[in-house]
């Protein structure tokens, strides 16, 4: 341990800072029920053969934009962060809508944001609003972290396909149109996206 580590942790306890209990309390409720994501399953297969969890999901997810810091150039480390954590938060309440079952207007983002209220509900207000404008970042896509977190998200979805033990007759084929519009929108999103379509064109053509 460090001299300054242990010069903290030698303090007196009346001198550390006192927090407000009531929001620790509020903080501690949010977490919990956002435990439910655990619970949450996804269209995704592990390589075990197994649903995945919407908070699998998004921990590989952070994973991967950790991994990438050093390409990624000049940006928000945390804030990207921050939105990968955020970005399926909602999905605690009503659920994961499968990849292949999305279509544009089918009122599932409004449906998500709404949950994602719900669930907010117990934190105190400056961090309910800090994670709900987070959320509208992302679904917007409305600065380069988001755009970054967003095509993340696309490839993460795809190598969990393919990395998957899926059903006999899974379309491969899915992940080549899949998120084309937001892995298109950086240079290094660009540049993974060729190597997941290599590997996926590959699983097609193996494919019985």
């Amino acid at each position: 341990m460090s001299a300054s580590a242990g010069h903290f942790y030698d303090r007196p306890m009346e001198q550390a800072i006192r927090h407000d209990p009531a929001r620790l309390d509020a903080i501690l409720a949010f977490v919990q029920s956002a435990e439910k994501l655990k619970d949450t399953l996804r269209s995704g297969i592990t390589s075990q053969g197994r649903a995945e969890s919407t908070a699998e999901h998004s921990w590989r997810l952070c994973l991967m934009a950790m991994l990438f810091d050093r390409e990624l150039g000049d940006f928000d480390r945390l804030r990207l962060l921050k939105l990968c954590i955020v970005h399926d938060l909602g999905e605690a309440i009503s659920g994961d809508v499968p990849a292949t079952q999305q279509v544009a207007g089918d009122g599932r983002a409004a449906q998500e944001r709404a949950d994602l209220v719900t669930l907010c509900a117990p934190l105190p207000a400056d961090l309910s609003d800090e994670l709900l404008a987070l959320w509208d970042e992302y679904s917007a896509a409305a600065s380069p972290e988001a755009i970054l977190a967003k095509g993340f998200d696309k490839l993460e979805t795809m190598l969990q396909h393919l990395v998957g033990k899926n059903a006999p007759g899974f379309d491969y084929r899915f992940n080549l149109g899949y998120g084309v519009k937001h892995t298109a929108r950086h240079p290094l999103l660009q540049q993974l996206r060729r190597l997941v379509d290599r590997e996926t064109r590959q699983h097609v053509a193996e494919a019985p």
